[in-house]
Protein backbone atom coordinates (compact mmCIF):
# COMPACT_ATOMS: atom_id res chain seq x y z
CA UNK A 1 0.00 0.00 0.00
CA UNK A 2 1.09 3.31 -1.09
CA UNK A 3 -0.22 6.89 -0.50
CA UNK A 4 0.56 10.24 -0.83
CA UNK A 5 0.11 13.39 0.52
CA UNK A 6 2.31 16.82 -0.57
CA UNK A 7 4.03 19.32 1.94
CA UNK A 8 5.72 22.44 0.75
CA UNK A 9 9.03 20.42 0.95
CA UNK A 10 8.36 17.03 1.53
CA UNK A 11 6.34 13.67 0.29
CA UNK A 12 4.41 11.64 2.54
CA UNK A 13 4.65 7.88 1.61
CA UNK A 14 2.84 5.25 3.72
CA UNK A 15 3.86 1.77 3.38
CA UNK A 16 2.13 -1.27 5.04
CA UNK A 17 4.35 -4.08 6.70
CA UNK A 18 2.83 -7.55 7.19
CA UNK A 19 4.42 -9.90 9.91
CA UNK A 20 3.91 -13.09 11.36
CA UNK A 21 2.89 -11.48 14.63
CA UNK A 22 1.39 -8.58 12.98
CA UNK A 23 -0.96 -10.05 9.75
CA UNK A 24 -3.42 -7.24 9.32
CA UNK A 25 0.27 -4.58 9.14
CA UNK A 26 2.41 -1.77 10.34
CA UNK A 27 1.47 1.74 9.18
CA UNK A 28 4.62 3.09 8.23
CA UNK A 29 5.03 6.56 7.28
CA UNK A 30 8.48 7.85 5.24
CA UNK A 31 9.06 11.40 4.50
CA UNK A 32 10.55 12.12 0.86
CA UNK A 33 12.46 15.13 0.54
CA UNK A 34 12.97 14.22 -3.25
CA UNK A 35 16.49 14.35 -5.07
CA UNK A 36 18.33 12.32 -7.21
CA UNK A 37 21.31 11.55 -8.82
CA UNK A 38 23.96 11.24 -6.15
CA UNK A 39 23.89 8.74 -2.54
CA UNK A 40 20.34 8.38 -1.24
CA UNK A 41 19.61 8.91 2.46
CA UNK A 42 17.66 7.46 4.72
CA UNK A 43 17.34 9.09 8.15
CA UNK A 44 16.20 7.76 11.56
CA UNK A 45 14.96 9.64 14.55
CA UNK A 46 15.59 8.62 18.25
CA UNK A 47 13.20 7.28 20.63
CA UNK A 48 10.17 9.56 20.89
CA UNK A 49 11.16 11.63 17.85
CA UNK A 50 9.60 12.15 14.51
CA UNK A 51 10.79 12.22 10.84
CA UNK A 52 10.49 16.06 10.76
CA UNK A 53 13.26 16.74 13.27
CA UNK A 54 15.67 16.39 9.97
CA UNK A 55 14.63 19.25 8.37
CA UNK A 56 17.90 21.40 8.59
CA UNK A 57 19.75 18.71 7.81
CA UNK A 58 17.55 17.12 4.85
CA UNK A 59 17.28 20.15 3.13
CA UNK A 60 20.98 20.46 2.84
CA UNK A 61 21.41 16.84 1.55
CA UNK A 62 18.50 17.58 -0.45
CA UNK A 63 20.40 20.88 -1.85
CA UNK A 64 23.52 18.79 -2.40
CA UNK A 65 21.45 16.57 -5.03
CA UNK A 66 21.02 13.48 -2.34
CA UNK A 67 17.98 11.58 -2.53
CA UNK A 68 16.48 12.16 1.02
CA UNK A 69 13.74 10.19 3.44
CA UNK A 70 13.36 9.86 6.81
CA UNK A 71 11.10 7.20 8.61
CA UNK A 72 8.47 7.52 11.25
CA UNK A 73 9.48 4.53 13.34
CA UNK A 74 7.09 2.44 14.71
CA UNK A 75 5.48 3.88 17.34
CA UNK A 76 6.30 7.56 16.76
CA UNK A 77 4.40 10.33 14.34
CA UNK A 78 2.65 9.42 11.85
CA UNK A 79 3.49 5.66 11.69
CA UNK A 80 1.43 2.69 13.69
CA UNK A 81 1.38 4.13 17.34
CA UNK A 82 0.56 1.15 18.99
CA UNK A 83 2.59 -1.82 17.01
CA UNK A 84 2.47 -4.93 18.89
CA UNK A 85 5.75 -5.79 18.18
CA UNK A 86 8.13 -3.19 19.77
CA UNK A 87 11.47 -5.61 19.74
CA UNK A 88 14.71 -3.88 17.94
CA UNK A 89 14.28 -6.77 15.61
CA UNK A 90 11.22 -5.39 14.21
CA UNK A 91 12.62 -1.38 14.21
CA UNK A 92 15.08 -3.24 12.05
CA UNK A 93 12.76 -5.03 9.96
CA UNK A 94 10.59 -1.99 9.20
CA UNK A 95 14.37 -0.22 7.74
CA UNK A 96 14.73 -2.56 5.85
CA UNK A 97 11.26 -2.78 4.21
CA UNK A 98 11.77 0.96 3.09
CA UNK A 99 15.28 0.55 1.51
CA UNK A 100 13.88 -2.74 -0.40
CA UNK A 101 10.63 -0.18 -1.20
CA UNK A 102 12.25 2.61 -2.39
CA UNK A 103 15.03 0.72 -3.92
CA UNK A 104 17.82 2.54 -1.96
CA UNK A 105 21.14 0.92 -3.77
CA UNK A 106 24.19 2.66 -1.88
CA UNK A 107 22.12 4.20 0.68
CA UNK A 108 23.81 6.17 3.85
CA UNK A 109 21.77 5.21 7.13
CA UNK A 110 22.16 7.68 9.37
CA UNK A 111 19.80 7.95 12.81
CA UNK A 112 20.50 9.57 16.06
CA UNK A 113 19.98 7.91 19.65
CA UNK A 114 17.76 4.79 19.24
CA UNK A 115 17.62 5.61 15.03
CA UNK A 116 20.85 5.08 15.44
CA UNK A 117 20.84 1.85 17.33
CA UNK A 118 18.38 0.61 14.74
CA UNK A 119 20.66 1.85 12.01
CA UNK A 120 24.00 -0.09 13.57
CA UNK A 121 21.79 -3.40 13.89
CA UNK A 122 20.41 -3.12 10.44
CA UNK A 123 23.92 -2.46 8.78
CA UNK A 124 24.78 -5.42 11.48
CA UNK A 125 22.62 -7.45 9.35
CA UNK A 126 25.07 -6.67 6.17
CA UNK A 127 22.25 -5.02 4.33
CA UNK A 128 22.85 -5.30 0.80
CA UNK A 129 22.08 -1.78 -0.07
CA UNK A 130 23.80 -0.15 2.30
CA UNK A 131 27.42 2.08 1.58
CA UNK A 132 27.74 3.58 4.61
CA UNK A 133 26.16 4.55 8.24
CA UNK A 134 26.25 7.76 10.43
CA UNK A 135 25.79 7.35 14.20
CA UNK A 136 24.50 10.52 16.22
CA UNK A 137 24.75 10.30 19.67
CA UNK A 138 24.34 5.91 19.45
CA UNK A 139 26.69 2.80 19.79
CA UNK A 140 26.33 -1.02 20.84
CA UNK A 141 26.37 -0.78 24.70
CA UNK A 142 23.27 -1.67 26.88
CA UNK A 143 21.47 1.50 28.86
CA UNK A 144 22.23 1.25 32.55
CA UNK A 145 19.94 0.36 35.40
CA UNK A 146 17.06 2.67 35.72
CA UNK A 147 17.34 4.39 32.30
CA UNK A 148 13.22 2.89 32.02
CA UNK A 149 12.20 4.75 34.74
CA UNK A 150 14.19 7.75 34.05
CA UNK A 151 12.89 8.14 30.25
CA UNK A 152 9.65 6.70 31.43
CA UNK A 153 9.37 8.97 33.95
CA UNK A 154 10.37 12.25 31.89
CA UNK A 155 7.93 11.44 28.77
CA UNK A 156 4.92 10.51 31.49
CA UNK A 157 5.54 14.08 32.82
CA UNK A 158 5.02 15.97 30.13
CA UNK A 159 2.22 18.68 31.07
CA UNK A 160 -0.05 17.98 28.17
CA UNK A 161 -1.58 18.97 26.21
CA UNK A 162 0.28 21.97 25.90
CA UNK A 163 -1.65 25.06 25.61
CA UNK A 164 0.42 26.21 22.74
CA UNK A 165 3.86 26.01 20.63
CA UNK A 166 5.71 28.85 23.33
CA UNK A 167 5.08 26.61 26.88
CA UNK A 168 5.84 23.29 24.80
CA UNK A 169 9.05 24.67 22.96
CA UNK A 170 9.54 25.99 26.80
CA UNK A 171 8.97 22.86 28.44
CA UNK A 172 10.80 21.00 26.01
CA UNK A 173 14.28 22.74 26.38
CA UNK A 174 13.94 26.24 24.52
CA UNK A 175 16.10 27.27 21.67
CA UNK A 176 16.60 24.83 18.27
CA UNK A 177 16.26 21.73 20.80
CA UNK A 178 12.56 22.92 21.94
CA UNK A 179 11.68 23.41 18.66
CA UNK A 180 12.48 20.21 16.86
CA UNK A 181 10.32 18.24 20.03
CA UNK A 182 7.45 20.63 19.60
CA UNK A 183 7.53 20.31 15.88
CA UNK A 184 6.35 16.53 16.48
CA UNK A 185 2.86 17.79 18.80
CA UNK A 186 -0.08 17.02 17.48
CA UNK A 187 -2.62 19.86 17.75
CA UNK A 188 -5.74 18.78 18.84
CA UNK A 189 -9.07 20.29 20.17
CA UNK A 190 -7.65 21.02 23.72
CA UNK A 191 -4.29 21.91 22.83
CA UNK A 192 -1.00 19.78 21.45
CA UNK A 193 0.16 16.56 22.29
CA UNK A 194 2.97 14.14 21.67
CA UNK A 195 2.27 12.02 18.89
CA UNK A 196 3.80 8.81 20.83
CA UNK A 197 2.93 6.72 23.97
CA UNK A 198 5.26 6.95 26.82
CA UNK A 199 4.25 3.31 27.39
CA UNK A 200 4.86 2.55 23.95
CA UNK A 201 8.31 4.23 23.98
CA UNK A 202 8.95 2.44 27.43
CA UNK A 203 8.64 -0.60 26.34
CA UNK A 204 11.00 -0.25 23.14
CA UNK A 205 13.33 0.64 25.04
CA UNK A 206 13.58 -2.21 27.42
CA UNK A 207 15.38 -4.87 25.60
CA UNK A 208 18.25 -2.47 24.85
CA UNK A 209 18.45 -1.98 29.16
CA UNK A 210 20.07 -3.53 31.90
CA UNK A 211 19.89 -5.95 33.73
CA UNK A 212 17.70 -7.92 31.67
CA UNK A 213 18.03 -6.20 27.87
CA UNK A 214 22.06 -6.88 26.25
CA UNK A 215 24.00 -5.31 24.59
CA UNK A 216 25.38 -5.65 20.68
CA UNK A 217 28.59 -5.94 20.33
CA UNK A 218 28.51 -8.84 18.30
CA UNK A 219 26.13 -6.77 16.15
CA UNK A 220 28.27 -3.81 15.84
CA UNK A 221 31.65 -6.14 15.32
CA UNK A 222 29.91 -7.17 12.22
CA UNK A 223 29.43 -4.13 10.29
CA UNK A 224 31.78 -4.10 7.24
CA UNK A 225 30.58 -0.52 5.63
CA UNK A 226 32.63 2.77 6.85
CA UNK A 227 30.97 4.22 9.91
CA UNK A 228 30.54 7.62 10.73
CA UNK A 229 29.97 8.02 14.83
CA UNK A 230 29.32 11.33 15.69
CA UNK A 231 28.97 12.39 19.17
CA UNK A 232 28.01 15.38 21.47
CA UNK A 233 30.46 16.50 24.08
CA UNK A 234 27.41 17.14 26.95
CA UNK A 235 26.09 13.49 24.93
CA UNK A 236 25.28 9.99 26.83
CA UNK A 237 27.89 7.85 24.69
CA UNK A 238 31.06 7.57 27.01
CA UNK A 239 34.96 7.14 26.03
CA UNK A 240 35.09 3.40 27.14
CA UNK A 241 31.84 2.49 24.73
CA UNK A 242 33.41 4.55 21.82
CA UNK A 243 37.07 3.12 22.91
CA UNK A 244 35.67 0.12 22.52
CA UNK A 245 33.71 0.46 19.25
CA UNK A 246 37.01 1.73 17.57
CA UNK A 247 38.56 -1.64 18.76
CA UNK A 248 36.48 -3.78 17.44
CA UNK A 249 36.15 -2.05 14.46
CA UNK A 250 39.45 0.50 13.81
CA UNK A 251 39.30 -0.13 10.22
CA UNK A 252 35.91 1.10 9.83
CA UNK A 253 35.01 4.11 12.63
CA UNK A 254 35.63 7.62 12.18
CA UNK A 255 35.17 9.49 15.34
CA UNK A 256 33.91 13.22 15.68
CA UNK A 257 32.77 14.88 19.33
CA UNK A 258 31.35 18.00 19.33
CA UNK A 259 32.72 20.57 21.36
CA UNK A 260 29.27 22.47 23.39
CA UNK A 261 27.03 19.86 21.99
CA UNK A 262 24.32 17.32 24.07
CA UNK A 263 22.41 14.50 22.86
CA UNK A 264 20.33 16.55 20.11
CA UNK A 265 23.13 18.00 18.51
CA UNK A 266 21.17 17.50 15.03
CA UNK A 267 19.06 19.80 15.96
CA UNK A 268 21.04 22.30 17.84
CA UNK A 269 23.74 22.03 14.75
CA UNK A 270 22.54 20.80 11.83
CA UNK A 271 24.82 22.61 9.92
CA UNK A 272 27.86 21.14 11.19
CA UNK A 273 26.38 18.48 11.08
CA UNK A 274 26.24 18.26 7.75
CA UNK A 275 29.82 19.71 7.11
CA UNK A 276 30.58 16.45 8.86
CA UNK A 277 28.48 14.03 6.68
CA UNK A 278 30.04 15.66 3.44
CA UNK A 279 33.56 15.09 4.63
CA UNK A 280 32.90 11.64 5.70
CA UNK A 281 31.38 10.59 2.05
CA UNK A 282 34.77 11.83 0.06
CA UNK A 283 35.42 9.08 2.28
CA UNK A 284 33.21 6.13 2.12
CA UNK A 285 34.70 3.10 1.33
CA UNK A 286 38.65 3.97 2.29
CA UNK A 287 40.21 3.09 5.97
CA UNK A 288 39.79 5.92 8.36
CA UNK A 289 41.19 6.74 11.92
CA UNK A 290 39.39 5.99 14.55
CA UNK A 291 40.48 8.31 17.26
CA UNK A 292 38.09 10.51 18.27
CA UNK A 293 38.47 14.19 18.05
CA UNK A 294 36.71 16.09 20.75
CA UNK A 295 38.53 19.93 20.75
CA UNK A 296 39.11 19.25 16.85
CA UNK A 297 35.77 20.67 15.33
CA UNK A 298 35.93 24.46 14.73
CA UNK A 299 32.69 25.33 16.52
CA UNK A 300 31.47 27.57 14.63
CA UNK A 301 31.70 26.01 11.17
Amino acid sequence: MNSWTSRESWTEHVLVRRSAREPDGVRLSVRDWGGDGRRPFLLLHGLAGHAGEWAGLARRLRADGHRVLALDQRGHGASERHPADVSRAAYVADVLAVLDHFALDGTVLLGQSYGGHAALLTAGRQAKNLAAVVLVEAGPGAAEPGVLDEVGGWLRAWPVPFPDRAAAVAHLGGGPVGEGWADGLEQREDGLWPRFDPEVMVASLAENTRPTGRAWWEEWAAIRVPVLAVLGEKGIIGTEEYDEMARLRPDRLRGVCLPGTGHDLHLERPELLHALVTEFLADVGLDSDAQLACPGVDSNT
